[in-house]
Formats: structure tokens, sequence, C-alpha cells
């Protein structure tokens, strides 16, 4: 189980990583404008505020790889409080930005929090 439970954090930790990326480096470009439905003139005015978004998701990324790859207790803490803040983001951003974000953001953060609780 703690294999699987790695895997997820992982995966979510990478998921964070790419939003980085569409976020802080591609948002006016094709990849970034079709993860907001934005057009060219809206991507342009919004690109602060997206790359501003992109680094705290890089934060949380970074967050969960020192989870992976620190000590116990500290990883196991440090991969729950992250994991925590990965969730409560998703349902923050699911209810008041884009219901998708529930599943894109929530769900995954929320099984790999499970996985890594049932793990002990």
């Amino acid at each position: 189980m703690e294999t699987t439970a790695n895997v997820l954090v992982a995966l979510v930790a990478a998921l964070h990583a790419y939003i980085l990326v569409l976020e802080m480096f591609l948002w006016e470009r094709k990849p970034g404008r079709s993860l907001s439905g934005f057009d060219a003139a809206m991507a342009r005015a919004t690109a602060p505020l997206a790359a501003n978004q992109g680094l705290y998701n890089g934060f949380l990324a970074a967050g969960l790889v020192w989870g992976l790859i620190a000590d116990d207790p500290t990883g196991y803490r440090v991969t729950l409080f992250f994991l925590g803040c990965v969730v409560v983001a998703g349902l923050y951003g699911g209810a008041t930005a884009n219901r998708r974000i529930f599943v894109a953001q929530a769900l995954p953060g929320a099984l790999a929090l499970a996985a890594v609780v049932l793990s002990r």
C-alpha cells in the first residue's frame, strides 16, 4: 500500500508541476488558452494572475516531493500537510472558479491523501 500511496503522491506532484508550466509559461499560448478558455486579449490581461497561481502550484509540487524524499516522521507529516493544501485548494477552486477543479485537483489529492493515511 505504501508504494501505491507514493505513486499517487508523485502523480499529484507532477500534476501541479504541469499546472505551474501551463499557468506561468504557456498561459498566452494554445495549451494555456485551451485550459482557461480565454481569447488572446483576456489571456494577456490575466497572465500576471495566472503566473501567480502557477507559482503556488509549484510550491504544492515542491512540498509533495519534499514529503516523498524526507525521512519519517517528517516526510509523512509534510506529505499530509501538502495533500491537505491540495484538497482545500481544489475544493475552493471548484466552488468558486470552475467545477472541473473538483475532479482535476481535489479528487486526485483526496485519493492520494487517503492512500497515505491508509498506508500507515
